[in-house]
């Protein structure tokens, strides 16, 4: 069993090792799975970030940032910022607020944001 492990690990692509990790250690958290969330409800996710750009909305910049737990993503967009402290690629955070359907993607906006270590 433990060669069979080893000879998993030794042949898996990096990217989904990265992705494995990555969903066990979102699983740890306690909140809600990406792939599981509903439109229009109160969700708490985590994830990694993945991207952080600034997207002018209605005349006024946008931070949207957004985060994947290894299965799906979605975007928190921050309104009337241009950068958050401590929000940047590869920082795992906890996005918490209602998820909107926009284009076709899962968005959160001005979500309650916690960083973790």
């Amino acid at each position: 069993m433990a060669l069979k492990k080893m000879v998993e690990r030794l042949t898996k692509p990096v990217e989904d090792q990265d992705r494995d990790a990555l969903t066990r250690y979102c699983d740890g958290l306690g909140v809600t799975a990406i792939n599981a969330v509903t439109d229009r409800d109160h969700v708490r996710v985590g994830g990694e970030v993945r991207a952080v750009r600034i997207v002018p909305r209605a005349g006024a910049p946008a931070l949207e940032v957004t985060i994947t737990d290894g299965r799906d993503s979605v975007t928190g967009v921050f309104l009337g910022r241009r950068k958050i402290a401590g929000l940047s690629p590869g920082r795992r955070v906890v996005l918490e607020g209602v998820l909107c359907p926009e284009e076709g993607r899962h968005v959160l906006f001005n979500p309650v944001y916690q960083l973790l270590s």
